[in-house]
């Protein structure tokens, strides 16, 4: 049996099966024995989709949409359709995603298990706030539609659930309306992390999408330093840009990660330099998905693969957390081609287990330096343990069950949810 690799590519997962299945329709036939985990890309960075020893159920061909309603935007698919999927078929009907994630690699079923959100949080809450029902298969055989109004307990246990109480067939979305495919989007420089806060509170009052990029290498005066991009989806336009998406791809694993300190000072840097401050008219691929361009691009990180470090740190302690995660970060000497800083909204979310909620969240990419990263990795978990924060388990491949039970104080509740076939590599290792 072939090893399975998420996108960190940290370590190799070796399932004992992997079954196919090819129609929701179709009833779980599974082994006497082992535990059971769904597979859609393979796009969380960490194990919360990888089942060593068991079976994964690959949703590759679980891909058709099912229903369409271009005058509601109301869509109906299995759940291994993709958002690229979905976007190539709705976004020329006048139709957006509601939330989308910084891929659009991932499947329906991998965005309701870890309740995705996007640079919308603060207007629109998570993937979840948009679904208006699914189905979900348990391994007993049993069907439930939940929603909102039906099965409902099992509706907030499955979303952001990491794929454990059983396979989600389809899914129910309603979409967001568009005049076309652009965005109109605005963008400023900050020197620190004092006008970040002050510009990130303007800008979310009048946008419904920001984010800011960050620079997690600079030092002394220049830290916290940064570009903040906000958007809105783009007003009906006589004429609109001609626009083509460009393909590239990282062709090979280098035997070593070509991002070191010196790569990022000068990236980050010319990334600083080079950004245009004002208002332009963007694609909404390039602001949405700008590593989509490059596929494979986890290579460029070696063989030895990469950690995301991504954590959210509630409202009253987010200022003195994220200036003190940067300080770690800065003297460390280890960071982030693209390090991400944004704040979440208010509305709850539906999911025992969303990570999302009030406060700021801030993601990084590590290249895997083996005990050095896991040493810094230590420390930034006493900074968001500190200040009341939690750990993204679509991110993570290596939290310890303490910290997950700190920032999801909810586990106890969600596991009489769990489906008694479904595990993961991931669930196992926080619930030892």
């Amino acid at each position: 049996m072939t090893a399975w690799r998420s996108w960190g590519r940290l370590t190799a997962s070796e399932p004992a099966s992997v079954s196919r299945p090819d129609s929701r329709d179709a009833a779980l036939a599974l082994p006497p024995q082992g535990s059971v985990l769904a597979f859609g890309r393979g796009r969380s960075y960490g194990d919360v989709c990888l089942n060593g020893g068991g079976v994964l159920l690959h949703t590759a061909r679980l891909d058709r949409f099912i229903a369409f309603d271009r005058c509601t935007g109301v869509l109906r698919c299995e759940s291994g359709v993709t958002l690229r999927e979905i976007l190539d078929l709705v976004v020329p009907q006048g139709w957006f995603l509601p939330v989308t994630p910084g891929t659009r690699e991932v499947t329906v079923g991998g965005a309701i298990a870890n309740d995705v959100h996007g640079k919308n949080h603060h207007a629109a809450g998570s993937f979840g706030h948009h679904l208006r029902g699914f189905e979900l298969l348990r391994s007993s055989g049993e069907r439930r539609v939940c929603g909102p109004d039906a099965n409902s307990e099992w509706f907030g246990a499955t979303i952001g659930g990491l794929g454990l109480t059983g396979l989600v067939t389809w899914a129910e979305l309603q979409l967001a309306p568009i005049s076309n495919p652009f965005m109109q989007v605005r963008t400023r420089r900050f020197p620190h992390l004092d006008a970040f806060w002050e510009l990130n509170g303007a800008m979310e009052r009048d946008w419904p999408y920001t984010v800011a990029w960050i620079d997690c290498v600079a030092s002394g005066a220049a830290r916290g330093r940064g570009v903040f991009m906000a958007a809105r989806h783009a007003a009906p336009q006589g004429q609109l840009p001609a626009w083509r998406e460009k393909r590239r791809a990282m062709p090979v694993t280098p035997p070593f990660s070509l991002v070191n300190a010196a790569s990022l000072r000068a990236f980050n840097q010319l990334y600083w330099l080079r950004a245009r401050e004002g208002d332009a008219l963007t694609h909404h691929v390039p602001y949405f998905y700008p590593l989509d361009g490059v596929a494979h691009w986890n290579r460029i990180y070696g063989r030895r693969g990469f950690h995301q470090y991504q954590c959210v740190v509630p409202p009253a302690a987010q200022r003195d957390a994220v200036a003190e995660l940067l300080r770690r970060i800065s003297r460390s000497a280890q960071g982030s081609f693209l390090a991400v800083l944004k704040t979440f909204g208010t509305l709850p979310s539906l999911g025992l287990l969303s990570f999302a909620r009030p406060g700021a969240t801030l993601a990084l990419d590590f290249p895997n330096r083996g005990d050095a990263t896991l040493r810094l990795f230590e420390e930034l978990d006493a900074v968001v343990r500190e200040a009341g924060g939690a750990i993204y388990p679509a991110k993570d491949a290596r939290m310890s069950g303490a910290m997950f039970e700190l920032g999801f104080p909810r586990a106890g509740e969600f596991s009489r949810f769990v489906d008694p076939r479904f595990g993961s590599d991931f669930w196992r290792r926080v619930r030892a």
